[in-house]
């Protein structure tokens, strides 16, 4: 576990580098569905004041993070998320990139299809099949109010640079990023972090493997009945 760099914060040593959207151009909907691949990662910078928290407490533009799945079989891609009040949960991609886990459309922010490179160059089927079944087996986890208030003080201490005591470290409940990187881990991917508080979205954007596929050109309504 390597220390944080405080006066740098997170985004400083990225893969993902925090002017990507500056820099990389924003595609149309119906060109990045087709680039999708089992197991891309959706990072999201959003402003609303939840994304806002996030986003001071990780000193990033990161503020939540999904994990997206081909269903060849019906023409879908569905992005399985874990978002407060909710648990784990998946959903059309049109419909993550349109509005709020809350419902509020058009999307307040940026999102970016990113990719882990070490996963793209191991996609056999047995590995994309345990990934897929933890993700999946994840679904309808539920947050008691006592995750909750663990998650809430684990973020604080994150924040304030303290270790975790044995009693707040993650079991089955998660913040967005953790669902993520236990879907990493399931196949001995590992998301580098520094051990304190969470594993946040800037952990995944940061991490050396991870890297931009497009920018989501994001718009109020995508018409797409497919997915």
């Amino acid at each position: 576990m390597g220390e944080r760099r405080l006066d740098l914060g997170r985004d400083a040593e990225m893969t993902v580098p925090p002017d990507v959207f500056e820099t990389l151009p924003a595609r149309p909907y119906g060109e990045v569905r087709g680039l999708v691949r089992d197991g891309d990662i959706l990072l999201c910078s959003a402003t609303n004041m939840g994304s806002w928290a996030i986003r001071w407490a990780t000193r990033s533009i990161w503020s939540h993070v999904a994990i997206a799945f081909r269903l060849p079989a019906i023409d879908r891609v569905l992005v399985l998320e874990c978002v407060e009040n909710i648990g784990v949960r998946a959903v059309p991609l049109s419909d993550f990139i349109t509005r709020t886990s809350s419902g509020k459309t058009p999307y307040p922010g940026r999102i970016l299809l990113a990719r882990h490179q070490a996963l793209a160059e191991r996609s056999e089927p047995e590995t994309m099949r345990r990934m897929t079944g933890f993700a999946f087996d994840r679904l309808g986890d539920k947050f008691s109010n006592a995750e909750t208030m663990k998650i809430g003080l684990r973020i604080a201490l994150g924040r304030l640079n303290l270790k975790l005591g044995s009693r707040l470290q993650p079991d089955d409940e998660y913040v967005c990023s953790e669902y993520v990187a236990n879907c990493f881990a399931a196949v001995d991917l590992r998301i580098a972090w520094d051990g304190l508080g969470f594993v946040a979205p800037s952990d995944i954007a940061a991490d050396a493997a991870v890297v931009p596929a497009a920018h989501l050109l994001l718009t109020e309504k995508v018409r797409d009945r497919r997915d």
